[in-house]
C-alpha cells in the first residue's frame, strides 16, 4: 500500500482503501483534504472493521467537561495516555485545557513534537534514557513540565542527573495510600523525601502535590485522602517549601473527578494553589465501566444534574457480518485485534445494510458472546434479518485499550461523511 507523502499530490490514491496500519508519516493531512475525499462509511469508501469517531459526541464532550471544570474554578490536564492522538490532544488544548496529562518519558516526546508545550507526567521520572528524553525537551524554553516524586532514591538519581546538565526539573510530590500504587504513604516517608528535595533544591523544583484515588473503591476513603492531599498542600505552602506560585494540587481519573473537584475547590486556597484535574476517558466515553461512573456522578453532584446532559459514547467500531453459519449466530469480521475486551465485550448498537437511508438500533438481544483474534460470535434471533454484508457498529467498553489498536482513526459527521483523520502514536 502506498504511503502518504508529505507532498501528497493524490490523497485519494494514497490512503484509499482505508485501513489501520496506513502511514501518513511525513504530515498528516489537514481537515479540509480530508472532506475533499468525499468519503462515506455507509457508503463502504472505508475499509471494515474500523475505529470510528463521531465529531458531534467528540465536541458535547469537550464542551461538557469544559463547562464542569469552569463551575468549580478548577483546571484540566486531560491523560493522553487514553488515545496518544495529538489531534485529539489539540481539540482539548482547543477547549480550555491547561495541558497534557501523561505517563511516559516517550509519550511526553510525542505531544511535545506535536506542538505540546506543557506536560504534567503523572508518573515517577526513572532511568537514565528517560531523564535524558525530558533534559532534551528542557532545553526548549517554552515547554513546561512536570513528573512526580515519592522516594529518596528517586530524588537523588534526578538530582545528580539534572544538576550534572545544569538544567532545573520541576516535580510535585505524590502521596500515596498502604495498598495503593506509588506515592508516599506516611510521615516518616514524606519527610525524608522533604529532606532530599530540599539537598537538590538547585537542581529538583518542588511545584506541589499530586495523587491519585482511583486506587480507592469507596468514596469515603477517597474523601479521607481528598483531605489528607488538602493538609499537606496546607502545610508546605505554610513552610514555604513550593518553588511556583501558585503551587500545583493535582488529582483526579475519570471516575471520581467530581469529588476531587468538591474537595480541592473547597479548601479555600484562592490564588495560592491551582487546582488541576487529569481526567482522560471523558472524551470519548465508553459504555462500561466510565458510563456507570458517570451515571452516578450525574445522581450525586449539584453542578453534574444541573448541566442535565451526561458524556455521550464517541468511539465506536464498524464491522461486517462475515457469515452467518447457524439459526442463532454470526460471525462478524471484527476481534481481540479491533477493540478492547478486557473490560467486556463490545456491544451492537446498530445495524446498517448498505443501499438503506440510514442504520438502524441493532436489537437489544443481539450480543457479543466470544472473541478471538480477527472474529466476534454474535448472538442473534433465529427469525432476524441478518445477512453477509451487513453492517454493525459496535460501542466499546475501556477506550484505551481500543485507541491503542488503531494507526489512524476516521472521524464522522451526524451523516457518515469522514471529515477528519486522527493519527495516534503508541
Amino acid at each position: 500500500m502506498t504511503e502518504l507523502k508529505s507532498a501528497r499530490p493524490d490523497l485519494n490514491a494514497a490512503i484509499s482503501p482505508f485501513n489501520k496500519g496506513i502511514g501518513f508519516l511525513e504530515g498528516e493531512c489537514t481537515a479540509e483534504e480530508i472532506v475533499a475525499l468525499g468519503w462515506n462509511l455507509l457508503k463502504e469508501d472505508l475499509s471494515l472493521p474500523a475505529a470510528v469517531l463521531y465529531q458531534g459526541r467528540l465536541r458535547h464532550n469537550l464542551n461538557w467537561m469544559q463547562q464542569f471544570i469552569e463551575a468549580y474554578r478548577v483546571r484540566l490536564a486531560p491523560h493522553g495516555k487514553t488515545t496518544m492522538a495529538p489531534r485529539l490532544f489539540q481539540m482539548q488544548l482547543q477547549h480550555g485545557a491547561w495541558g497534557i496529562t501523561l505517563a511516559t518519558a516517550h509519550q511526553t516526546l510525542i505531544a511535545h513534537r506535536h506542538g505540546v508545550r506543557r506536560v504534567l507526567m503523572a508518573n515517577q521520572l526513572v532511568g537514565k534514557e528517560n531523564m535524558a528524553i525530558i533534559a532534551r525537551l528542557l532545553r526548549d524554553a517554552d515547554f513546561d513540565y512536570y513528573c512526580l516524586a515519592d522516594s529518596v532514591d528517586q530524588i537523588d538519581q534526578l538530582g545528580a542527573f539534572f544538576s550534572a546538565r545544569g538544567l532545573r526539573l520541576q516535580v510535585l510530590l505524590e502521596l500515596g495510600v498502604m495498598g495503593g500504587r506509588t506515592g508516599v504513604r506516611n510521615e516518616d516517608q514524606l519527610q525524608s523525601v522533604l529532606a532530599a528535595l530540599a539537598r537538590w533544591r538547585d537542581a529538583i523544583a518542588l511545584c506541589g502535590v499530586e495523587m491519585y484515588e482511583g486506587v480507592l473503591e469507596d468514596e469515603s476513603s477517597i474523601r479521607a485522602f481528598l483531605e489528607r492531599a488538602v493538609d499537606v498542600t496546607r502545610r508546605l505552602a505554610a513552610e514555604k517549601r513550593f518553588q511556583r506560585e501558585p503551587a500545583l494540587l493535582s488529582g483526579a481519573g475519570s471516575v471520581w473527578y467530581d469529588v476531587v473537584a468538591e474537595v480541592f475547590s473547597a479548601a479555600g486556597f484562592g490564588d495560592a494553589v491551582e487546582i488541576v484535574l487529569r481526567p482522560g476517558c471523558y472524551l470519548t466515553h465508553d459504555v462500561g465501566a466510565y458510563r456507570e461512573a458517570q451515571a452516578k456522578i450525574l445522581e450525586r453532584n449539584p453542578v453534574a444534574r444541573q448541566m442535565r446532559s451526561g458524556l455521550l459514547p464517541a468511539l465506536r467500531v464498524w464491522a461486517y457480518v462475515q457469515s452467518v453459519p447457524e439459526a442463532e449466530k454470526a460471525i462478524i469480521g471484527m476481534g481481540k485485534r479491533d477493540a478492547a475486551f478486557d473490560s467486556g465485550l463490545p456491544v451492537p448498537a446498530l445495524h446498517y445494510r448498505p443501499g438503506q437511508a440510514a442504520p438502524d438500533p441493532a436489537p437489544a438481544h443481539w450480543s457479543v458472546t466470544k472473541m478471538m483474534d480477527q472474529h466476534a460470535y454474535m448472538k442473534k434471533g433465529e427469525q432476524d434479518n441478518l445477512r453477509v454484508g451487513d453492517m454493525i457498529g459496535f460501542d466499546i467498553l475501556h477506550p484505551c485499550l481500543t485507541f491503542d489498536k488503531w494507526r489512524a482513526i476516521p472521524v464522522v459527521n451526524d451523516s457518515y461523511d469522514v471529515v477528519d483523520l486522527v493519527q495516534t502514536f503508541f
